[in-house]
């Protein structure tokens, strides 16, 4: 039972995974939002504009013109990749994405956002620097009369010594490249505005003639001195 006055704590659903081994053989792009729309499935939300469409019996291209929840189909690379995205939207033209949820050789997995990515990423950072610091200390030694020095023969020793524990990968591979895929995409959709180039005020040029002293045509050479005959 739930003790009174408290909230269960939700898990977290980038740790979540979801298949259903009998779809696995006949996954296609034609059946993949089916397949995704199954009621075991932790990610699907039944709320949703598509439920509405499959009860009606009515054809996928209704959800344009429909306002709210939905999934489509964003991405496909068959046989083994599918992503889907789960979207709110606010007119036929309009809409905004909420999650994206993508489908490896048939297992479900929730896309990271990009603070739960930045927020790996740093907690890799400051857990590498703790163990760059932790050897460092272990190396280090302190005598009364000659004061500190190194000794990183030993210290690499007693480092060596220490259990590390294991520590659990906070996403796979393909997950960072996915985002990183889905980050270029935003890119490319929303670029960064380019800051206009100040021009700077350009000094006059200054032209400076120069004169060019032309012998004069009617100028004649000296005569020639003839010798004188005694």
């Amino acid at each position: 039972m739930m003790m009174p006055g408290k909230t269960p704590v939700q898990e977290n659903p980038l740790g979540l995974s979801w298949h259903d081994s009998a779809w696995i053989p006949v996954l296609n792009p034609s059946n993949i939002m089916d397949y995704f729309s199954e009621r075991s499935n932790p990610f699907y939300d039944r709320t949703c504009n598509n439920e509405i469409v499959k009860m009606q019996r009515l054809s996928p291209d209704q959800l344009n013109n429909m306002t709210g929840l939905e999934y489509i189909l964003l991405h496909v690379q068959e046989p083994i990749l599918y992503v889907i995205r789960k979207q709110l939207r606010h007119s036929p033209t309009q809409a905004s994405a909420v999650a994206d949820y993508y489908i490896i050789a048939g297992v479900v997995y929730q896309a990271p956002d990009l603070g739960s990515v930045v927020s790996s990423r740093l907690l890799s950072t400051v857990h590498h620097l703790q163990s760059a610091f932790d050897e460092a200390s272990s190396c280090s030694r302190y005598h009364p009369s000659k004061g500190y020095s190194w000794d990183f023969k030993n210290g690499k020793a007693l480092a060596a010594k220490k259990e590390t524990p294991v520590r659990e990968e906070p996403s796979s591979l393909f997950q960072r490249q996915r985002v990183d895929m889905l980050l270029a995409e935003l890119t490319r959709k929303f670029p960064l505005p380019v800051p206009k180039p100040i021009h700077q005020a350009t000094e006059p040029s200054v032209e400076i003639k120069q004169e060019v002293k032309t012998e004069k045509k009617d100028m004649k050479p000296p005569p020639e001195k003839k010798p004188r005959l005694n």
